[in-house]
């Protein structure tokens, strides 16, 4: 942006009437909290499918439910971890049942001795709750996003009017309506809608985007969800 450029823009949200202000005043909030949400959901979002990738990994090479148990407690971020931990306590929940993974080079699965009949579906209740929990947590935030996306045009444009309105009462005042005298009102009214429009577009972008990020990872949890319940199916013993 050219200097001289820069330096009248500021000048005229300093010149700017006090409802204009007020607005732009808004529309920085809004600027300002939408990029700390972008750099927090972007930190976030990568080290939950950076450890998820690392715990399924490690899920499906181990041989031992405990042990993977201990090293989801090193994977804070991953939801795949969390629904692993929550799992493995409501099995060990269970009166007299022992946990733990078949040995041998068959697929993976869990022993339980004396389960009950209701334990699958426990676990299920148990998994679909961590899922809504993991999804919550990760979608925190988000609707800001939206919000912003949503209303900072609308904030922008009632700045630009109010402007405007004042504008032309100045003219009225003046008796005069030659383009000197209308264009720095018009031209200081117009950077409320500008500022509105810098504030919307990252949200919107960024909230398409975090949003498709988080369908993603809950796939991933309802995938992991079923696999587990079906090993757990599949391979408990009465």
């Amino acid at each position: 942006m050219d200097a001289s450029l820069e330096a009248n823009i500021i000048r005229m949200v300093f010149n700017a009437g006090p409802m204009v202000q007020f607005v732009l005043l808004i529309l920085l909030f809004f600027s300002v909290t939408t990029w700390a949400i972008i750099v927090m959901k972007y930190r976030l979002f990568r080290r939950a499918k950076k450890e998820s990738k690392n715990f399924l990994e490690i899920f499906w090479k181990s041989r031992n439910l405990s042990s993977v148990f201990k090293e989801s407690k090193f994977l804070r971020y991953s939801p795949l971890a969390e629904m692993l931990r929550v799992s493995y306590i409501e099995l060990n929940r269970v009166d007299g049942a022992s946990v733990k993974l078949k040995d041998g080079n068959t697929a993976q699965g869990i022993t339980v001795s004396n389960p009950q009949l209701g334990n699958i579906d426990n676990i299920s209740r148990t998994l679909g709750r961590s899922i809504s929990t993991q999804v919550t947590r990760l979608g925190r935030n988000l609707s800001f996003l939206a919000t912003t996306g949503n209303t900072a045009p609308f904030v922008g444009l009632f700045g630009t009017v109010w402007g405007i309105m004042n504008a032309f009462r100045e003219i009225g005042l003046r008796g005069s309506a030659n383009l000197a005298i209308v264009a720095p009102g018009i031209a200081e009214a117009l950077v409320a809608t500008a500022a509105g429009l810098a504030a919307a577009i990252p949200a919107v972008m960024a909230y398409n985007y975090y949003a498709n990020q988080l369908r993603i990872l809950e796939a991933e949890m309802r995938n992991f969800s079923s696999d587990l319940i079906n090993i757990i199916n599949r391979n408990l013993l009465i």
